[in-house]
């Protein structure tokens, strides 16, 4: 059985982890071995987007393994094994850029309006530990936008409900 990789994008608060989850549950219900790797375990902080992006390509795709963050210490965590056999979902604002692209076999982006992502960011559980970064994060996503254009790179556009 040939891997799958399967990259989800979008901006904060556009269902990723949930679109994620679900793809990973109906390969699952078909009999295939899935993992999934969430980039909010990667970014090395909220300064981290373009870092974890190359992680993508570098360490979960190339040494099957990424180093995960410690968020409430501000340091890395330990090493997380990825199996190199099981396909692999990984999603986050960053998975899909020009050097992750060609090494996947299903790229998706969620695109949804930008009010909306923010309601929907901050009403989560952990939402006001983020309302402060909102303003960094957004920067980083629209450099990843400018440089990447996720959208084009994408074998489907999605807007979630």
């Amino acid at each position: 059985m040939t891997r799958r990789v399967t990259l989800v994008d979008g901006g904060s608060g556009a269902g990723k982890t949930t679109f994620a989850h679900d793809v990973a549950a109906r390969s699952r219900a078909a009999g295939r071995r899935v993992q999934v790797v969430s980039l909010d375990d990667m970014y090395p902080g909220w300064y981290g987007l373009a870092a974890a992006s190359a992680m993508v390509v570098e360490d979960v795709l190339g040494r099957h393994r990424y180093r995960r963050w410690n968020w409430p210490e501000h340091r890395p965590a330990e090493w997380v094994a990825v199996d190199p056999d099981a396909d692999l979902v990984i999603e986050g604002c960053g998975a899909l850029t020009r050097e992750s692209a060609p090494l996947a076999t299903h790229r998706i982006w969620l695109e949804l309006p930008a009010a909306e992502r923010r309601d929907r960011a901050l009403s989560r559980p952990d939402g006001e530990g983020y309302r402060p970064w909102w303003d960094v994060w957004a920067v980083q996503e629209a450099e990843h936008w400018a440089r990447n254009r996720p959208w084009d790179l994408a074998d489907e556009i999605i807007e979630p409900v």
